[in-house]
C-alpha cells in the first residue's frame, strides 16, 4: 500500500512528538528496537531526534524465538530485552527511551528498572508512519485524560451497559489507574503514541456480568471487526461461557483455549478511549501489517475491555485480547461519563 521511504512530513511528525516529550539539545536518547522492528520508524526517530540536537544512540536486540502455541499480538509486554543487565542500564541512564519494540515495554518486566533510573519511555506503536502522522499528540488532551483518571481513581464501581446486551459491573476501588495523553515529559513516565486512554487493572474477584461484542466492535489481536455477536459470561473476573453462532465466537474460543491457561480467560484491564482524532473505522483502510491497532484503543468514547495478564490480581499469561467496543454507556458510581459511546461533561 505504501512506499516505505523517508518523507519530510514524517520526520516533522516524529520531531513534534519528541519535542512534546521535552527533548533538549544534548540529551542522551536511546532508540530501542529489535531485529524485526519497523525500520522506517527507527530511521525517522533518529533523524527527528537529530534535528532536536539530542545525542542519539541505538540499542538493538534480536527478536526472541516464538514459543507460544499461537501468534502473539499487541500484548504491550515485549520479551525482547530478556532481562539483559547492560541493556537495562543503558536505557535507564537515558533521558528518553524511544521504544520501537514490536510488543512494547508497557508490561515488560524490565520497565520498572528503566523508569527507576530516571528515564522516561515513549512507546511508538508499531504502525506505519502514515497512521502516526494522522494522530499527533495534542497537549490539550492531557487535561481531559487527567480529569478522567481522577474520576476513575475516586470511584468505587464501574457499570457498563449497552443496547446490545452488555451489563457488566466492576469494583474499581483500590484498582491501579493508568492512562496516557500521548507523550512522556517527565522522568519515570511511560506513554504511548498514539495516546488518549483512561483505564484500570481491577483487583481479584471484582468483575461480574455479561459482555456482548456487537458488529462493529473490534478484536485487536486479530485486527478484525466483529461481524456476528459474541456473548461472554463473566464470573469473578473469568470468562466462564462464550456464546455466538458465527466465526467470531469460534475464533475467540479457539484462541483462548490454545493457551491451556485459565488466566487467559481472565480480565486484564478496563477503561475508555479519549482521543477525538482517533477513528474506529480506520482499521478497515489498512493492511494488517501496517497497523497495531493503537488508534482503535484510543478512539473517543469506546469501552476498552481486555483479557489476559493482570499483575494487580496476581495473574500472568501471554494470552491477550484488547476489545474496543462502541455504543456502550459507562457510569462511575452512577455518574455517566460515556453515554452510548459519547464522552460526557468535562471529558468531552
Amino acid at each position: 500500500m505504501f512506499a516505505d521511504r523517508i518523507e519530510t512530513k514524517w520526520i516533522e511528525a516524529f520531531k513534534q512528538q519528541f519535542a512534546l516529550c521535552g527533548v533538549q539539545p544534548g540529551d542522551p536518547v536511546a532508540i530501542l528496537s529489535e531485529s524485526q522492528s519497523r525500520q522506517l520508524n527507527v530511521h525517522l526517530s533518529e533523524l527527528a531526534l537529530g534535528l532536536l540536537g539530542a545525542r542519539v544512540f541505538h540499542v538493538v536486540v534480536p527478536t526472541p524465538r516464538q514459543t507460544a502455541p499461537v501468534p502473539v499480538r499487541s500484548t504491550g509486554a515485549s520479551q525482547a530485552l530478556g532481562n539483559l543487565g547492560p541493556v537495562i542500564a543503558a536505557l535507564a541512564s537515558s533521558v528518553l527511551v524511544v521504544d520501537l519494540t514490536l510488543e512494547g515495554l508497557l508490561h515488560a518486566p524490565e520497565l520498572p528498572k528503566i523508569l527507576q533510573g530516571g528515564a522516561r519511555v515513549l512507546m511508538v506503536s508499531n504502525e506505519h508512519p502514515e497512521v502516526l502522522e494522522r494522530l499527533p499528540s495534542d497537549p490539550a488532551l492531557q487535561t481531559k485524560v487527567r480529569a478522567g483518571l481522577k474520576k476513575l481513581r475516586n470511584a468505587k464501581e464501574m457499570r457498563v451497559t449497552s443496547a446490545a446486551g452488555t451489563d457488566l459491573t466492576v469494583r474499581v476501588d483500590g484498582a491501579p489507574v493508568g492512562g496516557t495523553w500521548g507523550f512522556a515529559d517527565r522522568p519515570g513516565m511511560v506513554a504511548h503514541w498514539p495516546g488518549g486512554l483512561c483505564l484500570c487493572f481491577p483487583k481479584s474477584g471484582t468483575v461480574n456480568g455479561r459482555l456482548v461484542l456487537a458488529p462493529g466492535d473490534l478484536n485487536l489481536t486479530f485486527k478484525r471487526y466483529i461481524e456476528t455477536p459474541v456473548t461472554l459470561s463473566i464470573v469473578d473476573d473469568f470468562i466462564v461461557d462464550i456464546q455466538g453462532s458465527g466465526v467470531d465466537a469460534a475464533l475467540f474460543e479457539s484462541y483462548l483455549s490454545a493457551w491451556g491457561d485459565r488466566n487467559a480467560y481472565a480480565v486484564s484491564h478496563v477503561g475508555w478511549g479519549m482521543n477525538p482524532k482517533a477513528r474506529w473505522d480506520a482499521l478497515v483502510c489498512y493492511d494488517k501489517a501496517d497497523v497495531n491497532g493503537t488508534e482503535a484503543r484510543a478512539f473517543a468514547g469506546n469501552f476498552l475491555f481486555s483479557t489476559g495478564a493482570n499483575e494487580t490480581a496476581g495473574r500472568y499469561t501471554e494470552g491477550h485480547f484488547d476489545l474496543p467496543m462502541r455504543g456502550c454507556t459507562i457510569a462511575l458510581d452512577g455518574e455517566v461519563i460515556v453515554a452510548a459511546g459519547v464522552l460526557q461533561g468535562e471529558l468531552a
